[in-house]
């Protein structure tokens, strides 16, 4: 087999055919989101994160808080907080979202409606917490859609909702198949204490959450729930944000080990070690530009490459890593950033 490509006119036409047209079927396309989630509740802390994304672009989302972030009794003020940062100038790359209380929370229809009325337009998710199962899952994005229909909003919201329950576990590839739910992800602290002290409290820890055989199973039906059906799973948090140690190889363990393609932050700091965890290795970049480059020369066809045969089962495989890269604002040659990235997808 040749390694060198053919050449002329009619070839060089073709082989510019994208490659997320070429190697995916055209209900294969999962969202692209970045690989960390930083949430913020109190209003110091959600402008901070609002700035900083502003620094360092999108490659983080900024979650503002209005249920464990709200202060009880004070739930309706905060919502209108969130919408108006949310509709700010400080929301520059447009990837602001906001989670909603519990669907039987008192304030549910109300903070809902005051995100929808006054952001919808802006936000770029809404996040749903704490559903006991499938059949709830369906209340809150039905909720959701109304409000939507209610305002005169010309959009979908995109929805994400937390696993953190045992029903909802049970439920998980059902709400993984859910047709208006992007992301997944597990809520560690609220599904360890939902067990009512059958699991130990060291199963919340950095290390410990990888540890124990009944929260390891949880975070890997999520992930493959996910996978299944062309989600975004989205690991849970590690409170000890001044570990940057811990945080760094959990946040490894959870990319390398159990398939999971986000997580979430809670602290400024822990935002950098999450993206750095997540990227791809810079010999994996230079592989996957090597080969990607030269399928394209040949129109996806099988190609050697390093005396290895490589086709399109492989291929997509190097251009998924491609795509975090560019998630995680990896670089990438000019030309490759030009080739695949520049322009608008096929």
């Amino acid at each position: 087999m040749s390694d060198k490509p053919p050449v002329g006119p009619l070839h060089m036409a073709r082989s510019q055919l994208d490659p997320r047209e070429a190697l995916f079927d055209s209900g294969d396309k999962a969202p692209q989101l970045p690989v960390c989630d930083h949430y913020a509740g109190i209003e110091a802390r959600m402008r901070k994160s609002l700035e900083l994304q502003g620094e360092l672009g999108p490659v983080f989302d900024v979650t503002l808080d209005c249920e464990d972030g709200a202060p009880v009794g004070g739930e309706i003020e905060h919502a209108h907080l969130v919408a108006e940062l949310a509709t700010s100038a400080l929301n520059l790359h447009g990837r602001v979202g906001a989670r909603l209380p519990a669907i039987d929370h008192p304030c549910f229809g109300e903070v809902l409606g005051i995100l929808v009325a006054r952001a919808g337009a802006r936000l770029a998710y809404l996040m749903v917490p704490k559903p006991r199962d499938i059949t709830e899952l369906r209340r809150a994005c039905d909720a959701i859609d109304a409000a939507s229909r209610q305002h005169g909003l010309l959009r979908m919201i995109p929805l994400h909702a937390l696993v953190e329950t045992p029903g909802a576990l049970r439920d998980v590839v059902a709400m993984a198949a859910h047709p208006r739910i992007e992301s997944l992800s597990f809520g560690l602290m609220d599904f360890v204490s939902a067990h009512r002290g059958a699991i130990p409290q060291s199963a919340m820890s950095a290390t410990g959450q990888f540890e124990h055989p009944l929260v390891v199973r949880a975070k890997l039906e999520i992930a493959a729930a996910c996978h299944a059906h062309g989600k975004t799973p989205s690991h849970c948090v590690v409170t000890e944000f001044k570990n940057m140690r811990a945080l760094q190889q959990a946040a490894e363990r959870a990319a390398a080990s159990f398939g999971y393609t986000r997580m979430w932050s809670i602290h400024p700091q822990q935002i950098r070690p999450i993206i750095d965890a997540f990227a791809p290795s810079a010999a994996e970049v230079d592989l996957s530009v090597e080969i990607l480059s030269a399928a394209q020369a040949v129109d996806w066809a099988p190609i050697r490459h390093r005396d290895v045969l490589h086709d399109r089962a492989s291929y997509r495989y190097f251009w998924h890593v491609l795509e975090r890269a560019h998630r995680t604002a990896q670089p990438l040659p000019v030309e490759v950033q030009a080739r695949f990235f520049d322009q608008p997808a096929a």
